[in-house]
């Protein structure tokens, strides 16, 4: 998909200041959702958007699916380095745009086009990784990027619950956050001045079928991840807790996460990258039980260990699975339809929110799907080896 992202260049031509704003870059990924999240219902109330909380989280994953094309193709002509200068600008504008609009349409449109901005920061930012290094040098930064997500998370949460309590408005001044790296970013990414291979190369080999089972696995991942992201500030502010500590407790989740995906790589040499993602599942079965029947605190503090333990064995070894199985020539296109599986995931909360019931349905009904997918993965795995053989 990315012409750019099958040059090959030397790590050495891209500075540690280079390598920080990549990976800090990365971190906008996950602040699409969550910089609002803790405030969610006093910022729907506040914008005129009630009855459509989830999607003001997950709009913009809508607008990376259906633009993510065509950020692929803008990236094609201008490059990875003006494409992610490109995505950055307008991801600054389209976030810090949202409070001065009223109404769902004109509110979840400006989500929308927040979706594109992420696709082009995603694409070029993915892509100038597989640009810049190669490898077992590329699969650490990719696992950095990883951890950076999740880091991330942690982040903007904890800012965000802080933010939201002083004002229902002041977590948007997060997104301006892509202007500051913005400035970073025209400072420490060079150019790309080695020449490009032919664009034949890309098409002579196709795209492992392989490939797919990550696929499904990361659209899951996400989607059990977030209908905790998403339903737990309703269910938190039905019990009467304030949004500090609704976004304390999503920090802790990502926190979780962060010691999981440091876990990850040992479990998955040891047990098999198919038996890491079945037990990632079980663990989001486990979360979404566990808050499906929770009254108190502690017991949804039992439930995020679990939830983060999912999303840390499983988001960053999709990640891993794809450079590893992907040809290097398919690389960047494999990782675009990665992203797009990972934000298409992220949609599964809204569709379930229109499910009759409490929130406790909605997280049985998580529940339900983790399991499933645990149980089926073995037996996708199975087929496709069939099919090979």
């Amino acid at each position: 998909m990315f012409r750019s992202s099958t040059a090959s260049i030397s790590s050495a031509s891209l500075p540690a200041s280079g390598a920080f704003v990549l990976l800090a870059v990365a971190c906008l990924t996950i602040m699409v959702g969550s910089a609002i999240v803790p405030g969610l219902p006093v910022v729907a109330h506040q914008l005129g958007v009630e009855g459509f909380e989830s999607w003001l989280v997950t709009m913009p994953s809508v607008g990376v699916v259906v633009l993510g094309p065509l950020a692929g193709r803008l990236v094609d002509k201008i490059g990875l380095r003006p494409g992610l200068f490109c995505g950055l600008f307008l991801y600054g504008a389209f976030g810090l745009a949202a409070p001065f609009f009223r109404g769902p349409y004109a509110v979840l449109f400006d989500r929308f086009l927040l979706g594109g901005a992420t696709a082009l920061v995603m694409a070029t930012g993915t892509g100038l990784i597989s640009t810049f290094y190669d490898g077992r040098q590329r699969l650490a930064m990719i696992a950095r990027q990883g951890m950076a997500i999740e880091l991330g998370g942690v982040v903007f949460l904890t800012i965000g619950g802080w933010l939201a309590s002083r004002g229902w408005w002041y977590p948007f001044a997060q997104y301006a956050l892509a202007w500051v790296l913005l400035a970073l970013a025209l400072r420490t990414i060079p150019a790309d001045e080695n020449p490009r291979r032919p664009a034949n190369v890309q098409a002579a080999s196709g795209m492992p079928k392989a490939l797919l089972r990550v696929y499904c696995a990361a659209f899951f991942s996400m989607g059990c991840f977030f209908v905790g992201v998403i339903v737990l500030p309703l269910r938190f502010h039905e019990m009467g807790i304030g949004e500090a500590l609704t976004g304390y407790f999503l920090a802790f989740v990502s926190l979780v996460a962060v010691g999981f995906a440091a876990l990850m790589p040992r479990l998955a040499s040891r047990a098999g990258s198919n038996a890491t993602l079945v037990v990632a599942f079980i663990f989001y079965a486990l979360a979404h039980a566990i808050f499906s029947i929770s009254g108190a605190l502690p017991a949804f503090f039992c439930g995020a260990v679990a939830l983060g333990a999912g999303f840390g064995l499983s988001v960053p070894l999709v990640n891993h699975l794809t450079v590893e199985i992907s040809p290097e020539n398919r690389r960047g296109s494999a990782l675009a339809t990665l992203s797009m599986a990972i934000f298409a995931g992220q949609c599964i909360p809204s569709f379930m929110h229109y499910s009759p019931g409490h929130t406790a349905n909605l997280f049985r009904a998580a529940a339900a799907m983790g399991l499933l997918v645990a149980l089926g993965l073995p037996l996708f795995q199975r087929a496709f080896q069939a099919k090979t053989d």
